[in-house]
Parts: structure tokens; C-alpha cells; sequence
């Protein structure tokens, strides 16, 4: 395509509806500041005046005895039996008698894919909007085989909703690896991790529920057991501090029932021992928590302290012109233009309105004047040889992306045209 393109690579599409553009309301944030200081000893806790104690070097704190490990496990275990949440990913972990070795290579496999599934939803969404979303998708792709041969405009609809399509798509290209090679479904995770999209946690989660494979898997509730655990209140973001959480947790992954174990500490950290409201008087191993014996002899600890807050990445605020172009020709029904976003960056390879970033908010003739540009320079589209029905500004709403308030303001253009004047070398198709 001819001259500097503003969205690369480009597609043209003609839709004969459009989707209706709801505002969405943006969700409160709690403001958790980290005074990143250190007074007599102690690390201070954020927001809330306190001082927890400094854990100078996590390694001091390394290993859990052989009493603390052998308590920890069967304390779990015992807890997990009773109290794991009904889960469709995990049902046969929570109504197994102990974790026994399944024989059956297609279950175990089965099982690994639902694990793989399940686990690439959960992150950054909660469980009971993934409860719906895995539902639906095992449904329609029970296997990987199934899913290796879906599109990926069928992968993106099916993950409508769940945000981060990145990770739908790591989902498909894994499944198109595993399906064509000649090893079947990675069973360690040294395999695992040579799958796109599957790092350590995701890894060590299949490889330990579906395999039993003695390896643990550290996500955030994992860390904050750990942390409060030992009392640690070291940046659990670190490096250093990351690699020694999981030392930690390789410590005491029980040999038997690796799987079910990694799941107790995680569900421990998501119902019981929570960020803000930490039941211990619940809790399976409080007996063995420092946090918990800390705060109980001084009052001006809590066991929140345990891991220090950490400072959120500053939001960055983006500004959007959306232009809704609408397409009348001859006697036809109208069509709607819509551009493939570049398969790399924020919402790779999605289909959207044309739409320009602009430096700030900018008002309506400006971002008319900048939208006006970028369908000339990328699709030849000229509106001064345009017969414009209609042209005005519908709304503007705010979306929040992790890092991101992306403010877009939407018109809609109706135009008529004889003949689209488009370049030559732009790809046309129908989408029904």
C-alpha cells in the first residue's frame, strides 16, 4: 500500500450492522501508596502507619523445617478435602480419595487441557466470570484436537467479553503446536514451557494437576501464604524475592499429591488468607504462620502488612476518535467499513472502526480533521468527492485497560457512494 500508514497491516471490511457502542462506567480504585521507606527495622506499611517487621534477607528464611513441612501439608490437605470450592476445571481433583495415579493417557491428557483452559482464563478475571466462559468453551472445543481446528475469528468470539485476547490467541497457536507434533500433550514442565503463552505458574499448574509432576506453582494467592507464612514483607514483586517464594513452595509440595497440594495453597490465598480481609481464625495454618504470631503479641502489626504493598503503575491516559463509516450504494443495504488492528499491541488482530489516537482531547473539528486524513492516506477515501448523507458525533465513553484509560469520542458518517474510491491494493471482503 502506497504512502505511511497510520494501523498496519490493514484489511477492509463491509458489515451490514454495527454494534451498539455502550459507555462503560469507570470502577473505583482503592489508593494502596507505598512510602518505599524503612524505620527501626521494619518495613512500613502502606496506608496504614504501621511498621511491620524488615526481613533484611529472605534466603535467612529458607527452608521450612521438616516438621513445618510435614504440618503444612497434611494441615492442607486435610483442609483442602473439606473445603475446595465446586469448580468445573477441578471437580475430579475435589471428588478424588487421595489423588491417585490416573492410567488413562486421553483423561490424563483431557485433563490437562482443561487445567491449560481454565488457567489461561483465570488470569486477571475472576472465577465466576470464568465459570461461563470455560463452560461454553470446553463445550465447543472438549479436546485440543478440537481446538486446533477453530479460527481464530472463532477463538476471538468465544473470548468476547474476557478482555486480553492475547492470551485466546497463545490458546489456539499452542493448541496448533501440540496437535502437530508427534509427542502428544507436553507432560513436564520443561515441555510446557515450549507451548506459546505458557509460562512457569501455567506450567507448573498442568504439569502438577494433570501429571503429578512434583513441581510447585507460585501465582499472587500463593505469594501472600508465603509471605505472611515466613513474615515476609520484602517487594513481592523482586526478582530476587519471586525466585525465592517459589524455592519456597518447591519446599513443600507434597510427592504424593503435588497437584492437589498447589491448589490448596491457591485456594487457601483466595478464600481464607485474603489481601484485605484475612480470616485466620479459619485458617488451616495459622499455627505455623509468623505473620499471625507477630500481630497477636503486637498490636501495631496486621497480618496485611505481610507482603508489603507495592505502587501501581501509573495509568496512562490515551484519547480516541472512532469514526462508525456507513456505506450507501446504489439500491444495497448499507455496509459498515471496519479495520483489522495490527496482529501485535493493545488488542492485536481485532476488527474495529476506523479510528485515530489523537495528543489530547481534542475537539470535534480536530478529530474530524485527523480522522478525514487517515481514511484518505490509508484507504484512498477521499470525503470531498463524497456525497455525505450525514456526519455527527454519537457519544464518548471511557475504557479501562490494566495500564491504560483509553477516552474515545464516536461519530458516524454516512456517506453515498457510486463507486468506492479506495486503492487498488486493499483487500475487500464481505463478513456475514
Amino acid at each position: 500500500m502506497n504512502g505511511p500508514l497510520l494501523l498496519s497491516p490493514l484489511r477492509i471490511s463491509f458489515l451490514p450492522l454495527i454494534s451498539s457502542m455502550k459507555p462503560q462506567k469507570k470502577q473505583p480504585t482503592k489508593n494502596n501508596p507505598q512510602t518505599g521507606k524503612r524505620k527501626r527495622g521494619g518495613a512500613a506499611a502502606a496506608g496504614n502507619g504501621r511498621t511491620a517487621p524488615q526481613v533484611k534477607d529472605i534466603e535467612d528464611l529458607l527452608p521450612f523445617t521438616g516438621g513445618e513441612v510435614s504440618s503444612i501439608r497434611g494441615s492442607l490437605l486435610e483442609w483442602y478435602d473439606v473445603n475446595c470450592r465446586d469448580l468445573p476445571w477441578r471437580r475430579k481433583e475435589c471428588d478424588s480419595d487421595g489423588g491417585g495415579e490416573d492410567d488413562d493417557h486421553d483423561e490424563e491428557e483431557r485433563r490437562a487441557y482443561g487445567v491449560w483452559v481454565s488457567e489461561v482464563m483465570l488470569q486477571q478475571t475472576r472465577v465466576q466470570t470464568v465459570i461461563e466462559y470455560y463452560n461454553r468453551w470446553m463445550l465447543k472445543w472438549p479436546s485440543v484436537h478440537h481446538l486446533a481446528s477453530a479460527s481464530l475469528e472463532e477463538v476471538n468470539e468465544m473470548w468476547a467479553g474476557l478482555g486480553y485476547y492475547r492470551r485466546a490467541r497463545f490458546l489456539l497457536e499452542g493448541a496448533k503446536m501440540i496437535v502437530a507434533g508427534e509427542e502428544g500433550f507436553p507432560r513436564t514442565v520443561a515441555q510446557l514451557r515450549k507451548v506459546p503463552g505458557i509460562g512457569e505458574y501455567t506450567a507448573g499448574a498442568i504439569a502438577s494437576i494433570a501429571f503429578k509432576e512434583v513441581v510447585p506453582a507460585v501465582d499472587g494467592n500463593v505469594i501472600r501464604v508465603l509471605a505472611r507464612l515466613k513474615a515476609i514483607s520484602t517487594n513481592p514483586k523482586d526478582s530476587t524475592t519471586i525466585k525465592n517464594f517459589w524455592k519456597l513452595a518447591g519446599q513443600l509440595v507434597d510427592n504424593s499429591r503435588p497437584g492437589d497440594f498447589n491448589q490448596s495453597l491457591m485456594e487457601l490465598g483466595a478464600t481464607v488468607c485474603t489481601p484485605l480481609n484475612p480470616t485466620c481464625s479459619l485458617c488451616s495454618i495459622s499455627s505455623q504462620c509468623r505473620a499471625y504470631a507477630i500481630c497477636e503479641k503486637d498490636t501495631s502489626v496486621a497480618v496485611t502488612d505481610y507482603p508489603v504493598k507495592v505502587v501501581k503503575t501509573k495509568q496512562r491516559h490515551n484519547f480516541s476518535a472512532v469514526c462508525v463509516v456507513e456505506i450507501l450504494r446504489g439500491t444495497q443495504e448499507s455496509e459498515f467499513l471496519l479495520v483489522k488492528r495490527p496482529n501485535e499491541g493493545l488488542l492485536a488482530g481485532l476488527w474495529e472502526f476506523p479510528s485515530v489516537e489523537v495528543d489530547q482531547e481534542a475537539d470535534s473539528s480536530v478529530r474530524r480533521r485527523e480522522v478525514d486524513g487517515f481514511l484518505k492516506q490509508s484507504f484512498g477515501l477521499d470525503l470531498r468527492k463524497c456525497n455525505i448523507i450525514l456526519r455527527e458525533d454519537v457519544g464518548e465513553f471511557v475504557h479501562i485497560f490494566t495500564h491504560i484509560r483509553l477516552k474515545i469520542c464516536a461519530e458516524l458518517l454516512v456517506v453515498h457512494l457510486d463507486g468506492l474510491c479506495i486503492k487498488s491494493d486493499c483487500f475487500l471482503r464481505h463478513l456475514f
